[in-house]
């Protein structure tokens, strides 16, 4: 396995500089490293990513790098073949991409195509690729073959980073201002308020985990929830289109701050639709938990000015359990769409779960309640 030290020294002597990205499970331990060693931009999404470094090259005329994980390879494809592609701008950018799905690993899901076909977007894109090694000198000279090939033909070169390729380490980050209340701890006050009828849109990560626990908890089904497993920042465009066919219904997309910031433009639509039932609750921690922990710009965004400049008739923010209860009350009675912040800390339980039912069964079974009047 490769240290992120080593790896990072090693992109340091071959004149890399500027690193950013949108963070990874598989690659946490790298981003991580460089994040503490100054390297601290994290996109809003991974096509935003490879825009800046595009603008950086522009600027500089060095070489950057940008990592992904390859759940989010399709953002990455407009810019890849409109931008910098050697048909275009012809722009050198060093990309890194975690292999989630991999064929030899077990993996979620949401994950399997992705990984599946991974190498097989990269050849139809006609991109040079190598799947990163874990020995040091085997990786010290596929990053040097990666240079030369985009020194004699300035474009984009692709390093697939398999599981366990690199070692482990301890983030140490920047101080992310605390909140007391926890996102499991809103996330059942939260059900307890709502109604049998009312059917739930909750975003990718441990959100939607917390929220399937929960309901085993309290033994409430799973038939009003549907979990968005992967598409990142898509939850409120899901709910919004359940909202527009089921008037008559109250819908809650429950969001994250990485996930909003991710496809914000979602609220502009939102609000120009103008759906009634519509009830979005955004549980802001400031970072990006499930895949690392690094901070994202949500404690530096005025989500609720964003929301009702989109037209939202209304937006609410809490920030501790006492006031949470009340504010709900407020909230599940306004007309929509409105907007509730709820400000937490970072953290959860060490033995905190996946859901047990199948993404095929989580359709089947939410569609079946939503067919019930």
């Amino acid at each position: 396995m490769l240290k992120p030290a080593f790896f990072y020294e090693l992109l340091e002597r071959k004149g890399v500089e500027f690193m950013l990205g949108v963070p990874d499970s598989l690659l946490k331990h790298f981003g991580s490293f460089a994040f503490d060693k100054g390297n601290d931009l994290i996109a809003a999404n991974e096509g935003g990513a490879l825009a800046i470094a595009a603008g950086y090259h522009l600027a500089s005329g060095k070489i950057p790098m940008i990592y992904l994980q390859n759940s989010g390879f399709g953002n990455i494809v407009n810019p890849l073949t409109s931008l910098v592609d050697e048909e275009v701008y012809s722009i050198p950018v060093l990309i890194m991409v975690g292999w989630r799905g991999h064929p030899d690993a077990q993996d979620e899901p949401q994950h399997i195509k992705p990984g599946k076909t991974q190498e097989e977007q990269l050849k139809a894109l006609q991109l040079p690729y190598a799947i990163l090694s874990g020995d040091e000198a085997l990786a010290q000279k596929q990053i040097d073959t990666a240079f030369e090939v985009m020194n004699t033909n300035p474009a984009p070169y692709v390093l697939l980073v398999p599981p366990k390729t690199f070692e482990e380490y301890s983030f140490e980050g920047k101080e992310i201002a605390s909140y007391s209340l926890k996102r499991e701890e809103a996330l059942e006050q939260i059900i307890q308020k709502l109604g049998e009828k009312d059917i739930i849109v909750s975003t990718t990560g441990k959100t939607s985990r917390e929220l399937f626990e929960l309901r085993e908890k309290y033994g409430h089904g799973h038939q009003r929830d549907f979990l968005t497993v992967g598409s990142m920042g898509h939850a409120s465009q899901i709910a919004l289109g359940i909202a527009m066919e089921k008037k008559g219904r109250p819908v809650y997309c429950i969001d994250g701050d990485g996930a909003m910031i991710m496809h914000m433009g979602a609220l502009a639509i939102i609000g120009d639709q103008k759906p009634k039932n519509f009830r979005h609750i955004l549980v802001n921690n400031g970072a990006h938990e499930s895949v690392g922990g690094q901070p994202t710009a949500g404690f530096n965004i005025d989500f609720r000015k964003i929301a009702e400049g989109c037209g939202y008739k209304k937006t609410m923010r809490v920030e501790d359990p006492e006031s949470l209860g009340k504010t709900l009350d407020e909230f599940i009675s306004t007309e929509g769409p409105v907007l509730l912040e709820i400000m937490t800390r970072t953290g959860a339980r060490k033995d905190l779960g996946r859901p047990t039912l199948s993404p095929q069964e989580n359709k089947q079974n939410f569609m079946k309640f939503l067919s019930e009047e």
